[in-house]
């Protein structure tokens, strides 16, 4: 099997670290002193003219689609993320995950969606946050947007559903609205990608540390959304998230 980096990519790459899970911290603050990390570049392995493969991570060119294994977190309570790491804040997220946050920014970034920093807040010192947020030129943002889907196994067939299907609002009863998501990127803090630490992948309720966030009604509210029962396997089913180009539907 052949092992690359994709030009242009290289520095990007080496700049990532590798995971720290030895402290959470909710966001990077005054108090957060990691130790120095080890610098590795994820590698990126060719599986044929179309598929490649950064760890657990499959990407398509074609289609720009990114895949990566998850399994069902919460079938009941509140929710304040999607997707997060496994040795993140399980608590209170529909999916977790084995895969390395670095490994799907890696993802998104070889095929080309732009981080847009719309959604995260300013910070006015070291953990002091402002509430005014990062203005972005148009075109990153529509750069930013991606759909994310839910495949699972059901009857011998792989069903696909938008992961708003799942996520019920308390106050309406109904499904999120169908909408895009913001690949916002995350940050830095002391030489260590955000994400990899705070293991926040996709928060509903917005936060600098996640690597992607939702943009909708209510996504400054922790109280509102909640997993959608009915709708949702049973706990710990294994299933594909996907992040594909958004579309939007009339």
């Amino acid at each position: 099997m052949k092992f690359f980096f994709l030009p242009g990519l290289a520095l990007f790459l080496l700049s990532l670290p590798v995971r720290a899970q030895d402290k959470e911290v909710e966001t990077p603050a005054e108090d957060v002193k990691p130790e120095e990390p080890k610098v590795e570049a994820p590698k990126v392995e060719k599986l044929d003219e179309d598929h490649y493969r950064i760890g657990d991570v499959t990407i398509q060119k074609s289609t720009r689609e990114i895949r990566f294994p998850a399994a069902v977190n919460l079938r009941e309570g509140l929710l304040e993320y999607l997707i997060v790491h496994q040795n993140g804040k399980i608590h209170e997220s529909l999916f977790r995950t084995d895969t390395s946050p670095t490994n799907i920014n890696v993802a998104l970034a070889l095929l080309h969606y732009k981080p847009s920093k719309e959604l995260y807040r300013i910070w006015k010192e070291p953990g002091v946050i402002s509430g005014e947020f990062h203005k972005v030129p148009e075109e990153t943002r529509l750069a930013s947007r991606i759909a994310i889907d839910v495949e699972v196994e059901k009857g011998g067939e792989i069903k696909r559903y938008p992961v708003s299907d799942w996520v019920r609002h308390e106050t309406t009863a109904k499904a999120m609205p169908p909408t895009f998501w913001v690949y916002g990127g995350s940050e830095f803090y002391d030489g260590k990608f955000v994400p990899e630490t705070t293991g926040d992948i996709s928060a509903i309720y917005v936060t600098n540390s996640s690597l992607i966030n939702y943009p909708g009604d209510d996504n400054f509210n922790d109280e509102v959304w909640s997993s959608f029962t009915d709708r949702i396997p049973e706990l710990d089913t294994k299933v594909t998230l996907v992040f594909a180009p958004y579309v939007e539907k009339p």
